[in-house]
C-alpha cells in the first residue's frame, strides 16, 4: 500500500475557505435575509446610493473640465422630446405651402399641386430623423457618465484618476457585487420554490393564505436585494385591494419584483417551460395565480372569463397586469390594451419610474436574452426607482373600455413624468398597419374633394 502524504498547506487552504464561506453566509443572513423576512432596512443601500451620486458628480465634472482643456466637443444626448411641430391640420399646412410657393390665388388653383408633395416629404424626413415611437424601444441616453462603460458615446481618456476609478468600479461590480447578487437570487428563487411547494400541501384556509403571503413577500424582498434595488413607495394608502386589478407601465420583467416586494398580487401570464415553469407551478400551489396555456392566450373570451371569475371573489389577491403588453424604455407610456378594462372591476393605477443613472432597467428583448439581461442588471450599480400608488379608478357612465384605458394611462403618465403616447407598443416588432397610411390618404382626399365641392356650389 502506498502511504498517504499529508500536506499542511492543503489543510490550511481548506480551513481558510471554510472560514470565508462561514463569514460570507453569516453576513448574508444577518444583513440581508433576516431583514428581508421582517421587512426592515439598515439604510446601507441608501448610503451606498448617496455615495455613488457624489462619485458620478465628480466624474462628470472631471470629464467636462478635461474636454474643455483639450477643446474636445462634449457629447450631449438627444432629448426625449421630439421635433417641435405646430399643432396645425394637414389642410392648413398644405395651404401654407401653396401660398408661399405660388403667386396665384388659392381659389383658382387646381385640386392637386406638385408642391403638396413637400408636405408629405417633410413629414417623412422628420419621422426618420426623430419620431416619437421607435426611440421608446431603445435605452434612454444619459447626460452624464455613470462609470458603467469605458467608452460609451465616444468618451475618451481624460485622466489617470478617472481611469483608475473606472477600473476600481469594474472590480467592485464584477468581483464583489455580482457574486453576492447571484447568491441572493439563487437563495430567493430556491426558497420561493421550496416553501410555496410545502405551503401548497396545506388545506385551503386563512392559515394557508397568511403563510403564502409572508413567504412571497420574504422571497421577493430577497430578490430585490439581489438587484440592490432602492425603491421609494408613495401614497401607500392607495395600494391595490382584493378583488381589484392593478395596472402599471411596463419597463422590465423586474417590475413584478418591484411591486410584489411591497404587497402580494395574483400574477397573470403564459405557462412556460424550464426553470420559469418550475417556479410557476410551485407558486400556483400556494396562491391562485392565473396561468394560461399557449393555445388559450389568443382566446380573448376565455381570458376575460378567467379574470372576471377571479375579481368577483373578494377573498383573492388583486391581479397585476401590464396593459402595454411589451417593455418600453421608461420615458413614455404607450397604448393600453383594452382587455383588462372591459371586466368592470376597480382599477388601481401604479406609476413606476426608474433612475437610469445607476443602471438601465429597460429590457430590450430584441437585443438581449433573459439571462444576459439579468446579468446586466446584477452587474450594474443598483436599480433605483419610485413607485406611486394612484387613487382607484372605475369606469364612468357612458365610457367605453378604450376611453377608460386612455384615462388610466394618462393618469400614470402624468404622475410618473412620462410622455403619454397613443401608439401601440406592438410596433416594436410589427410593421405599421396600413390603416395609419390610409388615414392620411383619406384626409388628403377629403381636402381635395372638399375644395372641388366648394367650387361647384359657387
Amino acid at each position: 500500500a502506498v502511504p498517504l502524504s499529508f500536506n499542511p498547506f492543503d489543510s490550511l487552504v481548506c480551513i481558510l475557505l471554510g472560514i470565508s464561506f462561514t463569514v460570507w453566509f453569516t453576513l448574508l443572513l444577518v444583513f440581508i435575509i433576516v431583514p428581508a423576512i421582517f421587512g426592515v432596512s439598515f439604510g446601507i443601500r441608501r448610503l451606498y446610493m448617496k455615495t455613488l451620486l457624489k462619485v458620478f458628480e465628480w466624474a462628470t465634472l472631471r470629464i467636462e473640465r478635461g474636454a474643455k482643456e483639450k477643446n474636445h466637443h462634449l457629447y450631449k444626448p438627444y432629448s426625449n422630446a421630439i421635433i417641435a411641430k405646430e399643432p396645425t391640420s394637414l389642410e392648413e399646412e398644405i395651404k401654407e405651402i401653396r401660398r408661399s410657393g405660388s403667386n396665384r390665388d388659392l381659389d383658382s388653383a387646381s385640386e392637386f399641386e406638385m408642391s403638396d408633395i413637400f408636405y408629405f416629404a417633410r413629414r417623412g424626413v422628420e419621422s426618420i430623423m426623430d419620431d416619437e415611437v421607435t426611440k421608446r424601444f431603445s435605452a434612454e441616453e444619459l447626460e452624464s457618465w455613470n462609470l458603467l462603460t469605458r467608452s460609451n458615446n465616444n468618451f475618451h481618456y481624460i485622466s489617470l484618476r478617472l481611469t483608475v476609478l473606472w477600473g476600481l468600479g469594474l472590480l467592485i461590480r464584477y468581483g464583489f457585487l455580482l457574486p453576492l447578487r447571484v447568491t441572493l437570487a439563487v437563495t430567493g428563487v430556491s426558497l420561493l420554490v421550496i416553501l410555496t411547494s410545502v405551503i401548497g400541501l396545506l388545506p385551503n384556509g386563512r392559515m394557508k393564505n397568511f403563510l403564502s403571503e409572508k413567504v412571497h413577500l420574504m422571497c421577493y424582498r430577497i430578490c430585490v436585494r439581489a438587484l440592490t434595488a432602492i425603491i421609494t413607495y408613495h401614497d401607500s394608502e392607495n395600494k391595490p385591494k382584493n378583488g381589484g386589478i392593478c395596472v402599471a407601465n411596463h419597463t422590465s420583467p423586474i417590475d413584478v419584483i418591484i411591486l410584489a416586494s411591497d404587497g402580494c398580487y395574483a400574477m397573470v401570464g403564459q405557462i412556460h417551460g424550464g426553470l420559469m415553469g418550475v417556479i410557476q407551478r410551485s407558486m400556483v400551489k400556494a396562491c391562485p395565480h392565473i396561468w394560461f396555456e399557449r393555445s388559450e392566450v389568443k382566446d380573448r373570451h376565455l381570458v376575460a372569463k378567467r379574470l372576471s371569475d377571479h375579481v368577483e371573489d373578494k377573498s383573492k389577491l388583486p391581479i397585476l397586469i401590464f396593459p402595454e403588453g411589451t417593455c418600453i424604455n421608461n420615458t413614455s407610456v404607450m397604448m393600453f390594451k383594452k382587455g383588462s378594462f372591459e371586466i368592470g372591476a376597480t382599477v388601481y393605477p401604479v406609476a413606476i419610474k426608474y433612475d437610469p443613472r445607476f443602471g438601465d432597467a429597460f429590457w430590450n428583448s430584441s437585443k438581449f436574452g433573459m439571462v444576459n439581461y439579468l446579468l446586466r442588471m446584477m452587474s450594474s450599480w443598483a436599480i433605483v426607482c419610485s413607485v406611486w400608488y394612484l387613487p382607484p379608478m372605475s369606469r364612468e357612465e357612458g365610457e367605453d373600455a378604450v376611453q377608460f384605458a386612455n384615462r388610466v394611462k394618462a393618469a400614470i403618465a402624468r404622475q410618473g413624468g412620462l410622455v403619454d403616447l397613443l401608439w401601440d407598443g406592438g410596433l416594436k416588432r410589427a410593421k405599421v398597419k396600413d390603416t395609419f397610411k390610409e388615414e392620411q390618404q383619406k384626409l388628403y382626399s377629403k381636402m381635395l374633394v372638399g375644395t372641388q365641392e366648394d367650387r361647384s356650389r359657387s
